[in-house]
């Protein structure tokens, strides 16, 4: 019996369920690799690095599937906002989110190691924030775990306490740009 033809190189939830959704057959491997965080590096070139790494090192252990990398971030006044540290710094970021609008970014790296092909893309979104008070952002945060989503928030966990607004690919925020996704493995003849 052959493997699924896709590995997806992340342990994200939110990624497994956005390919589930979109009916892909896939496998999930996580990149066992130190992300690359720079803060004097431009998002689109940071992102990207770390889509090829992860993509990288997953197809390096199933050389003959194709291996999907993808690095998010939320970046507001040329800083990026990765993952808190911890529910201080959840805070700090949810309010410097507030009432104001931010991109998140997101590269993708569809990578075979035997067949020696990549095919890279980016997606950013615009999104708008309510205006939020501190016993706002504290009940929001009581109700999802923000360290593990970067700019500790998740637009599919009640983000309709905390977003007046979306521009661009919704599925990009929740950490996949599915639409750019199956196009890209359409147009390869991966998926049909």
């Amino acid at each position: 019996m052959n493997p699924p033809p896709l590995v997806l190189a992340s342990s994200s939830p939110r990624r497994f369920d956005l390919m589930r959704e979109a009916g892909l057959e896939f496998q999930v491997m996580a990149a066992q690799v130190e992300e690359e965080h720079d803060d004097r590096a431009p998002l689109d070139i940071l992102t990207r690095a770390n889509a090829v790494l992860k993509a990288s090192w997953v197809a390096d252990h199933r050389p003959d599937q194709w291996v999907i990398g993808a690095d998010t971030l939320v970046t507001i006044d040329d800083q990026a906002l990765g993952k808190p540290a911890d529910m201080d710094g959840a805070r700090r970021m949810l309010a410097m989110l507030s009432g104001r609008t931010h991109e998140v970014v997101t590269a993708v790296c569809l990578m075979h190691k035997n067949l020696d092909r990549r095919h890279e893309f980016q997606e950013i979104t615009r999104v708008t924030f309510l205006p939020l008070t501190g016993p706002q952002i504290d009940n929001y945060l009581a109700l999802i775990n923000p360290l593990d989503k970067a700019g500790a928030y998740a637009a599919q966990e009640h983000g309709e306490k905390i977003i007046a607004s979306v521009e661009g690919s919704w599925s990009n925020v929740v950490g996949l740009p599915m639409e750019r996704l199956m196009e890209t493995l359409q147009n390869t003849g991966i998926a049909s």
